[in-house]
């Protein structure tokens, strides 16, 4: 087992697979100095200005001279990045090949024309100040009635709703309104308390289609007895869906989030390239992914731009990036500074470095659409949506997307989970080991063990798994259930 890699025969620079002391030799390059694992070393001498070269792309300049053998990272390299670009469209369409498998899933079919992975019985709050009584109604409905017949009922807490304007205020209500529309609700009930801005009679009027079978709305400023009320609402629903069954379909009915946190120098490696395969698979199969945290892409956009189907697609690619850089900047924050503490730990040293890494997870591809924070998906394939690369914004926008499942890559490891099931992808055999209540599924296998056709069979079998109620994820077993939504404006 080789324990360096070079990515691209154009890298100037090798990552150690392993710890490494000085003296010893990467590539028959003497170490000039201690390498951690996940970390870069310099091939050759680097002199100052020059482009370090990783994935076969600039992710940096040097910002001394280098010589072969150092720790090449944030002392001595800096982004070569800067505010905005004025882009053009190269189209540039990769031959892409996946493993010959068919794949099949056991799902809830909906009134919608979609489909569920599981069938749950949630309580949405307009407003964050219901949620302990959201909280009683569940509690008490579980103590009179065996819920086993569906897969659970939750609700989800969040500080919004009141005391928002503008956009703000929109886009709560148009995440939640996504929510009582998601396929893996067989019932819902849209719970508000009557004050808030989030009114439940405009909720219900700008919701669109939705099954009314299916979902229920209460006011609590309304009620003489909020718990009884809930609870007979709650079993109106569940008579509803509790005979629901499965039915076989294609995997191709999946719509499937990209994600990752808590990345290290292995996660463009491992992890992101397996969900790139993934992802791959999916699109020649006729599935859908969805790849959000646009500020991850920066560095890399160009590369994603390349891939859009048409000029059209290419447009809406440039606005998703300017648009995020423009909040950025009307923030007064620096763009290109991204890479966080526990990342640079790991081993990323630029937004380039972190970037390529990322945008590992899209595949090869094209780009058949790309979507607004609050948009559903509407056309197959590979998507890109506007999201920050914040853990639960990020997911909570890949599921109100319509996304039944978000995977989640890490190289440093994450408890949390969104309101989907979210499935923890490790980019090391040691974070799987070390933490098994959190990670699902170890990429690190690529390093020696598995090769990526090995890895990706067993990768759709797992999702497949998930997918048809037959697995759950860490994060269902340990109940954690988390969103949050994008807030960019003042609150009252």
């Amino acid at each position: 087992m080789n324990d360096y890699i070079i990515i691209n025969s154009k890298d100037n620079v090798a990552v150690a697979l392993r710890d490494f002391k000085k003296g010893e030799s990467i590539n028959g390059v003497e170490l000039l100095e201690d390498l951690p694992r996940a970390h870069k070393m310099a091939l050759v001498d680097i002199k100052n200005g020059q482009d370090i070269i990783k994935y076969g792309y600039p992710i940096g300049h040097a910002t001394s001279d280098i010589k072969a053998g150092m720790h090449v990272h944030t002392n001595n390299t800096k982004t070569n990045l800067n505010d905005l670009f004025n882009y053009e469209y190269h189209p540039h369409f990769n031959h892409v090949e996946t493993i010959k498998k068919d794949a099949t899933v056991d799902v809830y079919p909906r009134k919608s024309g979609e489909y569920g992975i599981r069938n749950e019985l949630w309580i949405v709050q307009t407003v964050g100040c219901v949620s302990g009584i959201a909280h009683l109604i569940i509690d008490e409905f579980k103590k009179r009635y065996d819920t086993s017949k569906i897969d659970g009922i939750y609700t989800f807490n969040h500080p919004f709703g009141c005391s928002q304007m503008g956009d703000d205020h929109t886009m709560t209500r148009t995440i939640l309104q996504d929510m009582v529309k998601h396929p893996n609700a067989g019932g819902v009930l849209v719970l508000g308390l009557g004050c808030e801005n989030n009114q439940v009679s405009v909720f219900k009027e700008t919701l669109g289609n939705y099954d009314e079978d299916r979902t229920r709305f209460m006011i609590l400023q309304e009620s003489d007895n909020e718990i009884e009320d809930g609870v007979k609402l709650l079993k109106e629903l569940y008579d509803n869906m509790k005979d629901d069954k499965r039915v076989t379909k294609p995997i191709s009915v999946l719509r499937v989030g990209l994600k990752c946190g808590g990345s290290d120098g292995m996660s463009g490696i491992t992890a992101n390239p397996l969900l790139g395969a993934f992802s791959d698979y999916m699109a020649l199969n006729g599935g859908t992914t969805v790849l959000g945290e646009v500020p991850e892409m920066f560095g890399a956009e160009q590369i994603l731009m390349a891939r859009a189907k048409d000029e059209k697609t290419f447009e809406k690619t440039v606005n998703l990036i300017n648009d995020f850089k423009a909040y950025f900047k009307n923030h007064n924050q620096v763009i290109y500074e991204n890479p966080s503490p526990g990342n640079k730990k790991g081993g990323i040293t630029t937004l380039e470095d972190k970037s390529l890494g990322c945008t590992q997870k899209s595949g090869h591809s094209l780009v058949c659409d790309v979507l607004k924070m609050g948009e559903r998906i509407t056309s197959n394939g590979l998507n890109l949506i506007s999201t920050p690369g914040n853990d639960l914004v990020a997911t909570t926008t890949l599921g109100a997307a319509g996304c039944q499942m978000v995977l989640f890559t890490t190289g440093r490891g994450t408890p949390f989970g969104g309101f989907i099931p979210t499935v923890k992808v490790s980019s090391n055999t040691a974070l799987y080991n070390h933490k098994p209540e959190w990670i699902d599924f170890n990429a690190g296998a690529l390093v020696g063990e598995k090769t990526m056709d090995e890895l990706l069979a067993m990768f759709i079998d797992y999702i497949c798994d998930v997918a048809s109620g037959r697995k759950q994820t860490n994060n269902e077993k340990n109940n954690f259930r988390e969103i949050s939504i994008f807030k960019d404006g003042v609150m009252l």
